[in-house]
């Protein structure tokens, strides 16, 4: 430190090391979830010097756990795709590689509409991709979709293609329901988009959700064939994945590696600005009523998009008219619960809701017991794990999600599942449960957010070389987009700094 710590709120500015050849250069990263450690460690691995800067207690992001009823269970993000190598891989280089599984592979069911629901519950096809069907004249499908549904998604086979393939912002759901009609859009894409993104399809930009389907489509002459391809060419084997004890031990492992390797990480710390010093930049801090300012050659902002665009409209004004909109809330029940009938695993490994099904407000189950086979085993026969995820986006606000209630929550939590799993569940059931809210966690990309993206990505550019954003906001939901954005964008800093030392040596 320059001086010692001020008393209540008098800045204490931190200095850099003697200047010199081997000095290296410092990096700021702003926010501790997944996108700032994973840029945390790539700046290091490039020779950097890093200073993970978070405002909350704890790092993750939405990847975090807790134990309940004497399982240790992730709170947020539960597994993975594996339609990339990027988790695998970094899971590996953490020393958790032997721990990857894959789920059970009866895979969910899907609950529709309908005067009975037991009948309407069906299971949910994974030949394509997004509840995109390959072969919409498949049995399975069919039993979805009804007769009529069937023929009109197989016209698909027969339209030609258009501009629908080219033509700029195009939601997910115009693309389904022009190729394959409105059943496949509200009976199957829509309930899997909600699960996932918590979003309607049609405010989904499909090249964003969906890289690549539309110029396959193009290139095949239809969208069923285009969902097939891109399944196929996935890595074989179910299109998710998990880590025997939870996905947090990725988290875990980052920060445990990151604090070997050097990394100077921070908790609790508000970054109220960012400043042009020199070549370099000033971030100022505060932390128990101290305010603080650190030097820096570069910052890299992995903090959520409202929080980002406001750390940085100060200094890119134009950036402000790019600060999204508010992304909805999720709420996550958990249940554990002594029923026996449940080791037939009536659903599969959990069922996503369509809009619409009457006496059900949560918009997916996930039967963990079921799903996960380590979980399975940790439980024993007759215990089991429910997670039930309430609210979505276009949800009215009395509807049931993250503003209601724990005890609400709980009674809803336990007529769902009841009703989803086709076994009745009662509180005497129930061995411990709680509830986990992530405030705007799930942001989603809405048509126009590729646009948008390069829109923020030039005015950054414009700034400085020496500044950097990402996190889910910008590279869409998943952990594979969020790590290799970050990624990505810690590599382009440590070359735009290591072009900096070759153009002006210390």
């Amino acid at each position: 430190m320059a001086r010692a710590a001020g008393q209540g709120g008098v800045a204490a500015e931190e200095t850099p090391a003697p200047s010199g050849r081997t000095r290296p250069r410092t990096v700021v990263v702003v926010g501790g979830g997944m996108a700032g450690l994973v840029a945390a460690r790539t700046l290091l691995q490039r020779g950097l010097r890093v200073v993970v800067l978070e405002r909350s207690d704890r790092f993750g992001g939405t990847v975090d756990s807790r134990t309940l009823g004497g399982f240790r269970l992730d709170s947020g993000a539960e597994s993975f795709s594996t339609r990339s190598a990027t988790v695998p891989a970094l899971a590996g280089e953490l020393g958790l590689g032997d721990r990857i599984v894959a789920p059970d592979a009866t895979g969910a069911w899907v609950q529709l509409p309908g005067a009975d629901l037991r009948a309407a519950a069906q299971p949910l096809p994974n030949s394509g991709i997004l509840g995109i069907p390959a072969d919409p004249s498949d049995p399975a499908i069919s039993a979805i979709l009804g007769r009529a549904g069937s023929l009109r998604a197989a016209l698909d086979r027969v339209l030609p293609v258009g501009p629908l393939a080219t033509r700029p912002r195009v939601s997910l759901g115009e693309l389904v329901r022009s190729r394959m009609g409105e059943d496949v859009l509200t009976r199957l894409v829509a309930p899997v988009a909600g699960g996932v993104f918590s979003a309607d399809p049609d405010d989904l930009d499909v090249d964003s959700v969906a890289p690549g389907l539309r110029s396959t489509m193009g290139r095949l002459g239809s969208l069923g064939a285009a969902a097939g391809a891109l399944r196929q060419a996935a890595p074989a084997g179910a299109a998710v994945g998990g880590l025997v004890g939870g996905i947090a031990q990725l988290r875990d492992a980052l920060v445990r590696r990151l604090r070997e390797d050097g990394a100077d990480l921070r908790t609790n710390e508000h970054v109220g600005g960012l400043a042009r010093s020199g070549d370099g930049w000033t971030v100022t801090t505060e932390h128990s009523g101290l305010t603080r300012r650190l030097p820096a050659d570069a910052v890299l902002v992995a903090t959520e998009g409202r929080g980002a665009v406001d750390l940085l409209a100060p200094a890119l004004p134009a950036l402000a008219e790019e600060r999204p909109d508010p992304v909805p809330g999720v709420a996550l029940v958990t249940l554990i619960v002594d029923v026996p009938e449940l080791d037939a695993r009536p659903r599969g490994t959990g069922v996503l809701v369509a809009r619409g099904v009457a006496g059900v407000t949560a918009k997916a189950l996930t039967h963990a017991t079921a799903k996960w086979a380590w979980l399975r085993d940790e439980a024993g026969p007759g215990s089991h794990v429910i997670r039930l995820s309430f609210g979505r986006a276009g949800d009215e606000p009395t509807a049931v999600g993250l503003a209601t209630p724990d005890d609400d929550l709980f009674r809803h939590a336990l007529a769902d599942a009841s009703t989803l799993l086709g076994v009745p569940i009662g509180e005497a059931d129930v061995l411990d449960w709680d509830v986990v809210r992530w405030a705007g966690a799930l942001p989603h990309a809405s048509v126009g957010h590729r646009d948008r993206v390069a829109r923020i990505r030039a005015l950054v550019a414009e700034q400085s070389a020496s500044l950097a954003v990402t996190g889910g906001w910008l590279a869409g939901t998943g952990l594979v987009a969020v790590i290799d954005d970050a990624r990505a964008r810690a590599d382009a800093l440590a070359d735009a700094l290591a072009g900096s030392d070759r153009t002006h040596p210390m």
